[in-house]
């Protein structure tokens, strides 16, 4: 879901996301280019969601937000098989990282944070039925939000508390958006990095492949 600064700007305006960040919405954009692998691996408020070994050779980093129909569908066509060749075996570390474009988005994404703690497999779990249910999701909110968690044996008490009553985890997302649009050049969403490489839009598998395999080899 690729957006231009003025649409950004608008739905930042409309969430109260820019105000929350202290900046003005026209700062949350810029080219994207190569980073250090020092600035990627910086470490996230919340702490990364990740699957596949540390001392992979190659590392995956997603942003991604729970509202974008090109996340849903990279992660509906691409993810599993991604995984099934590359990371189960190894050979890829898959991060993925919280980039919401609206309240939407922002409180599903607390709300997986909250539901999963540190566990990376549930909380892939969790994206994976969000991304299912996004249409509900974007219609009703709450009551989708309320139906997931319920599904992860959350009671719709412990789910408020997730979403609403903690506002820390919403802030640490917010946190971390800031610095990947601000460090990283993050401006779109699916946005990746292949190792440092930046990688915009909704990628194919075969895509993906291309790139992997030239550093299997190096």
């Amino acid at each position: 879901m690729t957006i231009t600064r003025r649409a950004f700007s608008a739905i930042l305006s409309l969430t109260g996301i820019a105000a929350a960040l202290g900046v003005s919405p026209w700062r949350l954009f810029g080219e994207a280019h190569a980073q250090t692998v020092e600035e990627i691996s910086k470490p996230v408020m919340l702490g990364d969601m990740a699957l596949g070994p540390k001392d992979a050779p190659v590392t995956i980093v997603e942003y991604a937000s729970m509202t974008c129909p090109h996340c849903a569908a990279f992660t509906k066509d691409v993810f599993p098989k991604l995984k099934a060749d590359y990371i189960d075996t190894g050979k890829v570390r898959f991060i993925f990282r919280e980039f919401p474009l609206d309240k939407i988005a922002l409180a599903a994404s607390a709300a997986a944070r909250c539901i999963a703690k540190d566990d990376a497999s549930k909380y892939f779990a969790l994206v994976d039925i969000i991304f299912k249910q996004q249409i509900d999701l974007a219609n009703d909110p709450l009551p989708t939000i309320n139906r997931i968690g319920k599904q992860a044996g959350f009671s719709e008490a412990q789910i408020k508390a997730c979403v609403d009553d903690d506002p820390s985890t919403k802030q640490k997302i917010i946190d971390d958006l800031k610095y990947a649009n601000e460090t990283l050049k993050v401006n779109s969403t699916p946005f990746f990095f292949v190792n440092g490489t930046p990688v915009k839009g909704e990628t194919s598998f075969d895509a993906f492949e291309k790139i992997i395999k030239p550093l299997l080899k190096s």
